[in-house]
């Protein structure tokens, strides 16, 4: 723990806190110094998802809580006493997305302005909105930066787009201490079968020696999971943060073909890749390239990501090894 963190001693409220960026954040946050509450879907088994396989010494630092962030009463009670709030709480699959887009409109547009007003009511110090680069839709010019024109590609990120536009109308309508946090493509343990990466690695550990994947085309910005929670408790130390949309972005990218070239040198070399067309979403809907600029959040808070790719990945492999029995390979998880 940094004593010395000006997040030391915070109350600190984390929704999502069960998923896959949400629990790594938690574990930042404790280490800052914060007093983290941590905002969990409801379910009858008591299970609080990813944070379970977080270390005991975490796990008893945290107040955990159950609620769903589609009720206002749960959220405003989630809320109530903290100082900060990390919004993370969402539904973040593309394919699912277009089976049921009225799911995301409730959780993540919705379920932002539950969270919106709760902070406003209870005059939180700052609220730190969760957005994606998918909002900004195939590039049209990189790298991308916070200025770029948005384009909803598909249902999910139509919703993100919403939920954004939400926390900048209560910045500037009731000069709520809003700020959105912009992850480029996040990867590393715990991360969801639906992304490329844990496809790639979960197939390959399986014996997989074909394996099975969509589009190869794309290019993507790759930020390791723990430099991505670590620009968010740089942007919440910034005063200077406040009102505005913030990148967190490697600034390099890299073709799904050749991720899945490095991955399988790491795992086993003589695999092959195999189109599975299941996989391939509609053309006008898949975002082909995703380049960020980082250079606001770097002279806002000096963060810049600490791991590379081959170490990211090397990192996340080892974990897949060592945690088999959450996945199911042979499955498309959308």
């Amino acid at each position: 723990m940094d004593a010395m963190s000006p997040l030391a001693g915070k109350r600190v409220l984390v929704t999502g806190a069960d998923g896959f960026i949400g629990s790594h954040l938690v574990e930042t946050l404790v280490g800052e110094g914060c007093k983290v509450r941590a905002f969990c879907y409801y379910n009858s088994r008591q299970s609080w998802g990813w944070l379970e396989q977080t270390p005991p010494q975490i796990l008893s630092e945290l107040e955990v809580v159950l609620g769903d962030i589609r009720d206002p009463d749960s959220v405003l009670s989630a809320v109530r006493g903290c100082q900060m709030v990390f919004h993370l709480a969402a539904l973040i699959g593309i394919p699912y997305s277009y089976q049921c887009p009225e799911s995301y409109i409730d959780t993540n547009i919705k379920g932002t302005l539950h969270i919106l007003r709760a902070g406003r009511d209870c005059r939180v110090e700052r609220i730190l909105v969760t957005s994606t680069s998918e909002v900004y839709g195939t590039a049209q010019y990189v790298p991308i930066d916070e200025k770029h024109p948005l384009q909803g590609q598909s249902p999910y990120s139509a919703s993100k787009i919403g939920a954004d536009r939400l926390a900048e109308s209560f910045w500037r309508s009731f000069g709520t201490p809003v700020v959105i946090v912009r992850p480029f493509n996040t990867y590393g343990p715990r991360q969801s079968a639906r992304a490329v990466i844990p496809t790639i690695i979960t197939q390959l550990l399986a014996g997989q020696r074909q394996i099975r994947l969509g589009d190869l085309t794309p290019r993507r910005d790759l930020n390791f999971v723990c430099d991505v929670c670590e620009a968010f408790a740089a942007v919440a130390r910034s005063d200077s943060a406040i009102g505005q949309e913030i990148n967190i972005a490697s600034g390099q990218e890299i073709a799904i073909r050749d991720l899945a070239g490095k991955i399988i040198e790491q795992i086993e070399p003589s695999a092959e890749i195999e189109t599975d067309d299941e996989r391939i979403r509609p053309r006008t809907s898949e975002v082909q390239r995703l380049l960020g600029c980082n250079r606001r959040i770097r002279e806002l808070t000096g963060w810049s990501p600490r791991h590379s790719l081959e170490e990211g990945l090397s990192l996340t492999i080892e974990w897949f090894r060592q945690n088999p029995d959450f996945y199911k390979p042979g499955l498309y998880q959308v």
